[in-house]
């Protein structure tokens, strides 16, 4: 693999780390700033809508700019939201910075796919995506521990300033190695751009999307009431339980990108229902401690299998006009999903059967996003003739 892709590796790394840093900081924020800890909760929340925001209005002011270009620009964004978040001196000005970072997410992995893809040959094209979402998995397993640990040991704006440090060596790795031949691209009119949108086929991959990362995230969201009050763990011990799950998100993304590359639509269905089947799973195992850990494993490693069929799949039904705006927007659609589970989990609990049915009713979200791989799969067996 070349050295740009271990370059867009790092760019991940940081928005991973920043997009969910915050969840390690929430009582210092709370108490720093005077608001309740929902209220700095919500910045979880604001990050999220501003990625399903930022990625097509982004992608679309840098759709002329070269690809290269356009990544640099989002990194000079993304370490100037960071470092805007380490000096805000009200809650406002936070939620303002947060917004300003998120809006570079979803272009970031968008364009980022894109140039992944094209660093390398057809037969690699997955795996060079799950090797830049690595970063992502990589700050979900040792970013977030850290800016939390550096949080509570220096201060909250600390862990922002050190983010910040990332951005400005992502800027620099990405300057130095990201080749220029990859800026020769001419978009498309915008009438183009947009019409990708109308193929059932392009919304079926995004809706697949949203519901395939739902049902992760209504059980993740709530992984500490989990494992303590299900589990019986102590707080103490959910920090490493998180270790797991985030060592389980490394095996998975790399292995559903290799399977991507062997054969894209047995790794769509198959991922598909792999995460469907160890979410069902794991609402028996959690009760459990033994259980509640290899259960955390597998999760990880599921979920994060998906990462690069999905995204694949809709690169491959958006082709060449418009697959930049299909890309973003795939990223945009894996933070709906994170929103969407939160909601469901949270209402589960509140208004539903209870948190120890959580991981039981969340499986239910992958299973209907599988039913939607099955549907399209068999659409696209039906066009194939009509095309012949």
């Amino acid at each position: 693999m070349p050295l740009a892709l271990y370059a867009l590796t790092v760019g991940a790394f940081g928005i991973g780390v920043t997009e969910f840093i915050i969840m390690g900081l929430l009582i210092q924020v709370s108490a720093d700033l005077g608001v309740s800890i929902p209220a700095a909760g919500l910045l979880m929340t604001g990050y999220a809508l501003g990625v399903f925001v930022g990625a097509p209005v982004l992608t679309l002011a840098t759709r002329r700019l070269p690809r290269k270009t356009t990544l640099l620009v989002l990194m000079a964004i993304f370490t100037l939201g960071n470092a805007l978040a380490a000096i805000a001196p009200t809650y406002g000005v936070l939620m303002g910075a947060r917004l300003v970072t998120a809006l570079a997410h979803g272009t970031f992995f968008g364009v980022g796919s894109l140039v992944a893809v094209s660093l390398v040959p057809p037969e690699r094209k997955a795996s060079a995506i799950s090797i830049m979402f690595t970063g992502l998995t990589i700050a979900t397993l040792l970013g977030v521990p850290f800016g939390a640990w550096l949080g509570l040991a220096f201060g909250w704006r600390m862990a922002f300033w050190a983010v910040t440090g990332v951005g400005a060596l992502a800027f620099v790795v990405l300057a130095a190695l990201v080749p220029k031949a990859q800026e020769t691209v001419e978009p498309a009119p915008l009438r183009e751009e947009f019409a990708v949108l109308a193929r059932p086929q392009v919304q079926l991959g995004l809706l697949m999307t949203v519901l395939g990362f739902g049902g992760v995230f209504a059980v993740f969201t709530y992984i500490q009431p989990i494992l303590t009050e299900l589990a019986g763990f102590s707080k103490e011990a959910v920090s490493p339980i998180l270790l797991v799950f985030g060592a389980g998100l490394v095996a998975g993304n790399l292995a559903g990108g290799r399977w991507a590359d062997k054969g894209l639509n047995a790794a769509l269905v198959g991922t598909l229902a792999l995460l469907t089947l160890v979410m069902g799973a794991s609402a028996f195992a959690f009760h459990s401690q033994a259980g509640a850990v290899v259960a955390a494993f597998l999760l990880g490693a599921a979920a994060f299998a998906t990462v690069a069929p999905l995204q694949m799949r809709v690169l491959s039904q958006a082709g060449g006009a418009g697959q930049g705006l299909a890309s973003s927007l795939n990223i945009a659609a894996f933070n709906l999903g994170n929103a969407f589970g939160a909601w469901l989990g949270g209402a589960v609990i509140a208004h539903g059967p209870g948190l120890s049915a959580v991981p039981l009713i969340a499986a239910a979200v992958p299973l209907s996003a599988l039913a939607l791989a099955g549907l399209s799969l068999s659409l696209e067996r039906r066009a194939r003739p009509a095309l012949a």
